[in-house]
C-alpha cells in the first residue's frame, strides 16, 4: 500500500529558479551566462559587514537568540525607521526572521485560518500565492495593468469587499517595478481598515527607487505588517535575514509560531547585520548601478524589439511584453538561454493568465554585463 503524500508540496515551482538551475547546468557545461533572472544583487554584503562576520566568528559562541532576534538589531531597526522614514516604531514589535520568505510565512500563519481568501495582484512575486497555497489559504488574484500603473487602487478593490481577509500589496513591486504615491499607498491603507481587510505592506525593495523615494505603510500609524528584507537594498542575499513590524495584537501569537518553527533566525547575519546601516553610502553607490543599467536597458531594450515595459520606478526589474514576438514566454526565454545566453524569467511566473506574452529582465549585475546582454537581444532579434 503506498505511504500517503501530502498536497501542500503540490504547488507550482518558483520558475525563476528552474531557470537558476538550467543557467547554472550551462554553466558547468562550459557556456557563457549573463545573468539577468534572479532578483539579487551581484554584489557581496559591504566589507564592514564581512568584518563584522569575521570577528563574531571569533569572539561569539553564536547561540540562539530569542525567537524574535537579537534585541540590539531590533532596536537598531527602530533608529533606521526613525531616521529614514520618520516614524517611530518600537523595537518590541519589529521581528527578526529567516529572510522575508520567513516574514511571509510568520505573517500569514499568524494573520489567517485555512480556508480565508487574500487577494494580491497579478502579475505578483510568485511565493505569496503559493505560500498561502500551502497554508490551505486561498489567493485571489487581481488583475492589474498600465491602466493602474500595475498596482490595486480602492475602485478596483471595491469589488472584493467583504469577500477577502487580506491584500498584500508590493510597492516598488516585483516583477514591474511600479510604485504606489503616498497618497495612493494611504488609500488603499484606508480602504483595508474600512473593509477589515488585514493590509500586508511588502517593502524589500525599498531604497531602490529612483526618483520619489518609497514610503512606507507605517507613515500614516497603519496597523498592517510591514514586511522587510536585507536581501535587496543591503546586500546580504545569502544572509537570509529578513524583518517585518507587526502590529501589537500579532506579537505573541508570532513569537509562538517562531519559536516552533524556526527557534530563532541566524546569529551570525544578525550580528553582522547591525554593521549594515553604517554602510549606507556604499549601498547607495549599489542603487547608482541599478540606476545606470537600468537607463541603459530603457534605452536599449527598445532597440532590440521590447517596446512596452512597465513602468520602473524602483526595484531592479524591467518586465517586458513581447506578445509580438510569442506566446510562449518559457520557450521565449528557453531560446534566449541556449542561443544567445541571456538568462531571464519568463512572466508566467508572476501571472499564469497573461504572463505568456511577457518576461522579466533583473539589472542588478555589473555594467558590463547589462550591456553585452543588450547587444546580444538586439542582434538576436534583429
Amino acid at each position: 500500500m503506498a505511504v500517503k503524500i501530502s498536497r501542500r508540496g503540490s504547488i507550482p515551482p518558483f520558475i525563476v529558479m528552474d531557470v537558476l538551475r538550467a543557467a547554472n547546468e550551462r554553466a558547468a557545461a562550459g557556456g557563457d551566462v549573463l545573468h539577468l533572472e534572479v532578483g539579487q544583487p551581484s554584489t557581496a554584503a559591504p566589507e564592514w559587514v564581512i568584518r563584522s562576520a569575521e570577528e563574531a566568528l571569533r569572539s561569539d559562541n553564536l547561540g540562539y537568540t530569542e525567537a524574535l532576534g537579537l534585541s540590539e538589531l531590533r532596536s537598531r531597526l527602530a533608529q533606521f525607521y526613525r531616521a529614514r522614514y520618520g516614524v517611530t516604531v518600537p523595537s518590541e514589535r519589529i521581528v527578526i526572521t529567516t529572510g522575508s520568505s520567513g516574514a511571509f510565512l510568520l505573517a500569514f500563519l499568524a494573520a489567517f485560518d485555512a480556508g480565508d481568501k487574500v487577494a494580491l495582484t497579478a502579475p505578483s512575486y510568485p511565493a505569496y500565492k503559493n505560500i498561502l497555497s500551502a497554508l490551505g489559504i486561498e489567493a485571489i488574484e487581481i488583475p492589474v495593468g498600465e491602466e493602474t500603473h500595475f498596482q490595486p487602487t480602492p475602485e478596483v478593490l471595491a469589488k472584493y469587499a467583504g469577500t477577502i481577509d487580506g491584500l498584500i500589496v508590493a510597492s516598488p513591486s516585483n516583477p514591474t517595478g511600479s510604485m504606489l504615491t503616498p497618497g495612493a499607498l494611504e488609500a488603499v491603507d484606508r480602504w483595508c481598515a474600512t473593509n477589515g481587510v488585514r493590509f500586508v505592506s511588502d517593502e524589500i525593495y525599498h531604497g531602490i527607487t529612483y526618483g520619489t523615494p518609497a514610503k512606507t505603510a507605517l507613515a500614516s500609524g497603519s496597523p498592517a505588517i510591514v514586511v522587510n528584507s536585507f536581501s535587496k537594498y543591503f546586500s546580504m542575499t545569502g544572509w537570509r535575514l529578513g524583518w517585518m513590524v507587526v502590529p501589537s495584537d500579532l506579537i505573541r501569537s508570532i513569537e509562538c509560531l517562531a519559536q516552533n518553527l524556526f527557534v530563532a533566525p541566524p546569529t551570525l547575519s544578525q550580528l553582522a547585520a547591525l554593521a549594515v546601516f553604517d554602510c549606507l553610502d556604499e549601498l547607495d553607490d549599489n542603487v547608482a548601478r541599478y540606476a545606470r543599467n537600468r537607463a541603459l536597458l530603457l534605452e536599449q531594450l527598445p532597440r532590440a524589439g521590447f517596446r512596452r515595459i512597465a513602468p520602473p520606478d524602483g526595484a531592479f526589474y524591467l518586465y517586458a511584453d513581447v506578445g509580438h514576438l510569442t506566446n510562449d514566454s518559457s520557450e521565449f526565454c528557453r531560446r534566449m538561454l541556449n542561443e544567445i545566453g541571456v538568462a531571464a524569467t519568463p512572466g508566467i511566473d508572476f501571472d499564469i493568465a497573461r504572463g505568456n506574452q511577457t518576461v522579466r529582465f533583473c539589472y542588478a549585475g555589473s555594467e558590463a554585463d547589462t550591456i553585452a546582454a543588450a547587444e546580444r537581444l538586439k542582434e538576436w532579434l534583429k
